[in-house]
């Protein structure tokens, strides 16, 4: 169950479609039939300009686009894809993320969209579907720009003890907030926004619970085109460090940004990113 009720799926989408109608940039809602059903995206930017695919994070959907939106769908025809099995508007289907399952789903996506090549961003989980895409179809992604992506350094899962044993003793959410801002490294007044947006989520929300499959160094060396690779050094979901050193020694063509002081929720790189897909 992708949804802990009824009631809480209507009060997260009813957040998203509140979101949605206060997007910053003219849109257009399609929704794509796939192999593992409806796919939602949201598109954005000048119809004859490049095309862009955002892939998001687990717990999430396009909305985490929205303060980087404005930035890229200047330069660029944007897709942002509600990930399916996760709370958006896309079918509740989860594809095996040890198979090629994922990757037949989004070429799935591209062909509704009409989308031959593209370049592609993607963070922790999307940043992971997007890696898995550009292994199996590097002629379809012209460049990568990855946010603290999943399936290269270690996923760390002493996180999860210290977040579940925090629950049962603080708060009315119980202690969700503060693990948010632990696992994730929001601060509680800047992220105010994002932070109330991830406790809402995982208050009625089921995330994945397998761990994403590790891409090899040959695999990692197959990437032909540029990548770009964000991360903060402080994560604690992933070994962002470990990361660095992986992509840094197998792709051929890779930048790769640690930030300091910076947790797993990465903001304010709309700018780095679009000069680096624009080169």
């Amino acid at each position: 169950m992708v949804y802990k009720s009824e009631a809480g799926r209507r009060e997260i989408l009813d957040h998203y479609r509140r979101v949605l109608d206060a997007w910053p940039v003219p849109a257009e809602h399609v929704r794509v039939p796939t192999r593992e059903g409806e796919t939602f995206v949201l598109v954005s930017g000048p119809p004859d300009a490049p095309p862009l695919v955002l892939l998001h994070g687990s717990g999430a959907n396009a909305s985490m686009w929205r303060g980087d939106v404005s930035t890229w769908s200047r330069h660029f025809r944007t897709y942002a894809v509600d990930l399916v099995g996760e709370p958006g508007l896309s079918a509740p289907s989860r594809p095996a993320l040890n198979s090629g399952a994922v990757a037949l789903w989004l070429d799935d996506v591209l062909d509704g969209l009409g989308v031959t090549r593209a370049a592609v961003v993607g963070t922790s989980l999307g940043g992971w579907t997007a890696l898995d895409h550009a292994v199996r179809r590097p002629e379809r992604v012209t460049r990568l720009a990855l946010i603290c992506p999943g399936g290269v350094g270690r996923q760390k899962v002493g996180w999860i003890l210290k977040a579940l044993l925090t629950r049962p003793f603080r708060g009315r959410d119980g202690g969700l907030r503060e693990s948010a801002m632990t696992v994730a490294g929001l601060d509680g007044e800047r992220d105010r926004q994002a932070l109330d947006a991830v406790v809402l989520t995982f208050t009625h929300f089921n995330p994945r619970r397998e761990k994403l499959p590790v891409f090899s160094d040959d695999a990692l060396r197959g990437l032909t085109m540029p990548v770009l690779v964000i991360a903060g050094d402080r994560d604690a979901m992933i070994d962002s460090h470990q990361t660095a050193r992986r992509v840094r020694k197998c792709v051929p063509h890779a930048t790769v940004r640690l930030l300091p002081g910076v947790g797993h929720a990465v903001f304010g790189q709309a700018e780095p990113i679009a000069e680096f897909l624009r080169a």
